[in-house]
């Protein structure tokens, strides 16, 4: 096929339409490359439910076989699943999913042994470029010795793995409605929670590629209402939910009221430095809340801030030694997971938290949620570098008022910051703001939409 590898290859993953944009042959390509870049003799190779997933996990399979690798197909997992493979097994791994996009998507995250990121600067650019010459030039010769293709399960060690990270067996019974939308989740979730002192209310487990239900991406308000109605029509005590690939997780309270993911992000911040004796690094990205770096200050620990994106979480997460990195998105990262991302151990410590005292979920996550939020308002825009030049040219200079550039601009004041940054893919400006009251906070949001609306 023709392929434009610009519009597949992103800055951390391969993703595009079956088969508009790439197929089986092309995956195989892939494949090839992987093992070339990252030079394996052998590699672990997982997919999700979408209906083309096991045939492009197979054919990138025979690509990199057909370089001398020997491949371990784990099958059906979710993108952390693939990580502890890829950490326990300390090999390169390969993930087809397309996470949160419809059915018709699909695509690779890649890994380098030990879960280590696979991203533009880090193995992807060169893997493009050979698969671009490949399409010139025809596909390599099968080298004179090819790797094997066997399997293995990992689900059950996957689990054990979890739970020895989070002990769950003395807390008190709770009741938690799961909303897996169809995606990985109703695989991963029944054997990681077996044998805990849990009440599982299912909903949307049946593994469907073609998500009958709701798209499976909770960040979108709309895709979390069904559960948001259950959780106190169950009685229940909490309520997750989880993304397509089942690597990020969304909890909602005993209301059926989100909890912010920077409130995650700070509970289990200070969960991670007590189990270290109250030391360490902490990673949070420039769009999580203040309370994040309050709370890991409160405990003992030292907060670093980063750009958006999980490169540049891991990449602290490396140079730090950091025992826990958050973000806003509902990505969390442990290094008792390869500073992996994993939603599923995020989840765990949510529910020991809950279950170690007696209070109900929104009374607990009250301390972690102290700033009213704006969430993120994307803008359409067609000068994005002209809307940034404005705001700082409108907040440059005022008494008490900061200016950084990390990602994009932030401008902070003592009860009040905001940051807005371009989309590496859309011309679109993001803004996020949080102040110390929701009046301050819609007055800051509506100062800077006007600027970036002009």
């Amino acid at each position: 096929m023709t392929a434009d590898l610009s519009q597949l290859v992103k800055a951390y993953d391969v993703r595009g339409v079956v088969p508009d944009q790439w197929d089986e042959t092309l995956a195989g390509l892939f494949g090839a490359a992987f093992a070339e870049v990252t030079e394996a003799t052998a590699i672990v190779v997982g997919h999700d439910m979408r209906p083309s997933s096991p045939g492009l996990a197979r054919a990138f399979a025979r690509g990199a076989a057909d370089r001398g690798a020997d491949v371990t197909e784990i099958g059906l997992c979710s993108t952390d699943q693939l990580y502890y493979a890829s950490g326990a097994l300390d090999l390169p791994g390969a993930m087809f999913t397309a996470s949160h996009n419809p059915a018709q998507y699909n695509g690779i995250k890649m890994c380098r042994a030990g879960a280590a990121p696979v991203g533009q600067d880090t193995g992807l650019g060169q893997i493009r470029e050979l698969v671009e010459g490949w399409l010139e030039s025809g596909a390599p010769e099968p080298v004179a010795e090819p790797g094997t293709i066997g399997s293995r399960e990992t689900l059950e060690d996957y689990a054990a793995h979890l739970r020895s990270l989070v002990d769950l067996t003395a807390i008190r019974p709770l009741k938690v409605v799961v909303d897996a939308g169809n995606g990985m989740g109703g695989h991963t979730v029944p054997t990681v929670f077996a044998g805990l002192p849990l009440t599982l209310v299912p909903m949307y487990f049946e593994l469907d590629g073609t998500f009958p239900n709701h798209e499976a991406n909770p960040l979108d308000p709309a895709n979390l209402v069904d559960l948001q109605k259950r959780v106190p029509a169950e009685g229940a005590d909490l309520g997750i939910a989880f993304d397509g690939d089942a690597d990020r997780c969304f909890v909602v309270d005993e209301n059926g009221d989100p909890v912010s993911p920077s409130a995650v992000t700070a509970l289990v911040a200070a969960r991670e430095l007590a189990r270290n004796g109250g030391a360490g690094t902490v990673i949070h990205n420039l769009i999580t809340s203040r309370t994040v770096p309050e709370v890991v200050r409160e405990q003992g620990g030292t907060p670093v801030r980063t750009r958006v994106g999980h490169s540049f979480i891991k990449a602290e997460m490396a140079r730090t030694g950091a025992i826990f990195g958050g973000e806003h998105s509902a990505h969390y990262y442990f290094k008792d997971f390869w500073n992996a991302d994993t939603g599923m151990l995020a989840a765990l410590h949510v529910l020991a938290a809950l279950g170690g005292q007696q209070g109900p979920l929104s009374a607990l996550v009250a301390q972690y949620d102290r700033y009213a939020g704006s969430g993120e308002i994307n803008s359409t825009v067609a000068d994005q570098a002209g809307r940034l030049a404005a705001i700082r040219a409108a907040y440059e200079g005022r008494d008490g008022v900061t200016l950084d550039d990390l990602d994009g601009l932030t401008v902070s004041a003592a009860d009040w910051w905001f940051n807005v940054r371009p989309s590496n893919t859309e011309p679109l400006l993001r803004l996020n703001a949080e102040a110390k009251d929701e009046a301050t906070m819609a007055a800051v949001r509506d100062d800077a939409l006007a600027i970036i609306r002009a």
